[in-house]
């Protein structure tokens, strides 16, 4: 009787199992390196990272910005409904996974979220370097045919609907990023920004300088949405536990509505429990 072998389908990962423990891999590679016999200690976060989702090496000018966008989004303050998510579990006393699935419910969507980063990537690949395709998208959004959970959109992807003009992180941002990468997306981008922002009726959002960024690393719309709910967890996570730490009388948000007008003070639970019986 043959052996039955374990088949596992990825291009991404291949294991080697250690001699005494099947269970365990004695070496790991990703897209054949050596993650800890060549990778480890040999690249950076963002080398890795595009080698994982790209499967292939990055030139200098990729990881540079690649980790430039990483510092860009990371942590979207307290104002972002995805950090407040987190915030909100945190001073709720949620667990630290809870907490981060608060922020990636929000931070998912279409309101600056991931799916918006989604709906930019297919414009690009729509448009291109077409100013007149851009004009006829912007100007009269067609949004996503196909069912899907987020409510239809109510302005044109990677643009800022309550903005009066465009910010200066995201000027700061699209500036930083060209200069990284003179060329492609973001440069076209960066050259026709006012031509963009009156096609969209609405200033220039940091959703739409990440696509075009994530554009020019030749990312798919699929992996530029996933990409950019994983990159904007470390600010959820950190001000989740800061607001843990602080509690609710703290809470920067909606502060008159916690505020107690006829506090009976602390009950001792014996008492209240004697007066029940």
């Amino acid at each position: 009787m043959s052996e039955e072998k374990e088949n596992i389908t990825t291009s991404i990962w291949r294991e080697v199992a250690e001699e005494d423990n099947p269970f365990v891999a004695e070496k790991s590679y990703c897209s054949g390196y050596d993650v800890y016999g060549d990778l480890l200690g040999n690249v950076t976060w963002a080398e890795y990272i595009y080698l994982l989702f790209k499967l292939e090496k990055p030139k200098p000018w990729q990881s540079k910005l690649l980790e430039n966008i990483a510092v860009a989004i990371a942590n979207p303050g307290p104002r972002d409904l995805s950090v407040r998510g987190a915030m909100n579990g945190g001073v709720g006393g949620s667990t630290a996974a809870s907490c981060l699935m608060a922020a990636l419910a929000p931070g998912a969507g279409k309101n600056g979220g991931a799916r918006e980063v989604y709906q930019v990537m297919r414009l690009w690949q729509q448009c291109q370097y077409d100013l007149s395709l851009w004009q006829q998208k912007l100007t009269d959004y067609e949004d996503e045919q196909t069912v899907e959970v987020w409510p239809a959109s109510e302005h044109s992807p990677g643009f800022d609907p309550y903005g009066a003009s465009c910010s200066t992180p995201v000027i700061q941002t699209l500036n930083h990023l060209t200069s990284i990468y003179s060329e492609g997306a973001l440069a076209y981008l960066a050259a026709n920004r006012n031509q963009f922002e009156q096609f969209a009726d609405c200033p220039l959002g940091m959703t739409g300088v990440i696509a075009a960024a994530f554009t020019d690393l030749d990312l798919s719309d699929e992996q530029a949405e996933m990409l950019f709910l994983l990159l904007r967890l470390p600010g959820a996570a950190v001000h989740s536990l800061e607001q843990k730490k602080l509690g609710w009388r703290k809470y920067p948000f909606f502060g008159d509505g916690l505020t107690l007008t006829n506090d009976p003070g602390p009950t001792p639970l014996k008492s209240t429990f004697q007066k029940t019986l």
